[in-house]
């Protein structure tokens, strides 16, 4: 019988330079998570102004391990790796500046992701998003934390938080104040009235309350709600179910993808797809397996043929 190769956790670490990435791997250490015996290959991709100490590499068991070209980061570079340095875990500071796909897809069947965290400094989070948004948010796809440091009150905090959602739903997002306090605080502030018994979305805040009712659903549960959507007839659905939404860009025209809420209404079927709709709807809450947590559904009351919106696309800025 074959052995079973061993799982290797890989911890990946994404972020422009100066950003803080080994700055968090440093704070990281002072738990002691890794002083555990287990041997663990640091992959650097970049160097920054901060390293690691020889006595935090000493003390941890770090095989430091350096790739200076995008080119080298390949299947094959990875299995060199695993081969001669036999790892117990590996953690990759990857450069912010490359195609963060390239590193998923050259794992080892064995690596395995443990965790993705990406760190970014507030103070230049607006100019990247406006000069370089595709190559600044494409780090945030494989993250499960999403760290900005350096922020300050009179950062948009609720925005920078939005474009991460829009990018990986899922992902934990944290501020970190210059005195290094965690700001626990950040709500989105609503262009609604969240407190009406019906809750009208005008056709620019789809993205907005989209977001918002994942993030939030207990707020919304028992809500009726008033909005224009396009028809989606997905194909594994029920007879009366049809999905209302908008193609949103979340961060370039390449990246424009349709989003929406499964809706239950007698005459779905009658639907003309692609067409826009008018809908009235209660909100209801169910359990997702793919989501592995209660997403937000629609009970229709009325369905009616609505103007397409002035813009059809969404944006979550």
């Amino acid at each position: 019988m074959l052995k079973k190769r061993k799982e290797i956790p890989v911890y990946l670490f994404t972020g422009f330079l100066e950003s803080g990435k080994t700055s968090f791997i440093k704070e990281t250490l002072k738990d002691n998570q890794f002083k555990d015996g287990l041997k663990t290959v640091y992959i650097i991709c970049e160097e920054g102004e901060v390293e690691l100490s020889k006595e935090e590499i000493e003390d941890n068991r770090f095989l430091l391990y350096y790739i200076e070209d995008e080119e080298k980061v390949t299947a094959e570079e990875f299995v060199k790796i695993d081969q001669e340095l036999k790892p117990d875990r590996v953690l990759i500071e990857y450069n912010g500046t490359w195609e963060p796909d390239r590193v998923i897809e050259a794992l080892p069947s064995h690596w395995l992701m443990a965790e993705g965290i990406a760190t970014v400094d507030a103070s230049t989070y607006t100019d990247y998003l406006n000069n370089m948004k595709q190559m600044m948010t494409r780090q945030f796809r494989y993250a499960d934390l999403v760290l900005f440091n350096r922020c300050k009150e009179s950062d948009d905090l609720p925005v920078f938080k939005r474009t991460v959602k829009a990018i990986n739903r899922p992902a934990q997002v944290i501020f970190e104040m210059p005195d290094g306090t965690i700001n626990a605080n950040v709500k989105e502030e609503l262009p609604y009235d969240l407190n009406s018994d019906t809750i009208e979305i005008a056709d620019d805040v789809f993205g907005i309350w989209y977001l918002d009712t994942f993030e939030n659903l207990d707020n919304y549960v028992g809500k009726k709600v008033i909005f224009k959507g396009q028809v989606l007839h997905p194909k594994k659905a029920a007879s009366n179910v049809f999905v209302p939404g908008r193609l949103c860009m979340t961060c370039c025209a390449a990246d424009i993808q349709f989003v929406g809420f499964p809706c239950s209404w007698e005459k779905a079927k009658e639907l003309k797809e692609k067409s826009f709709v008018k809908v009235t709807a209660t909100i209801g809450s169910r359990f997702s397996s793919e989501l592995g947590q209660n997403a937000p559904v629609l009970a229709a009351q009325s369905v009616e043929t609505a103007e397409a919106p002035a813009d059809e696309v969404v944006y979550f800025q």
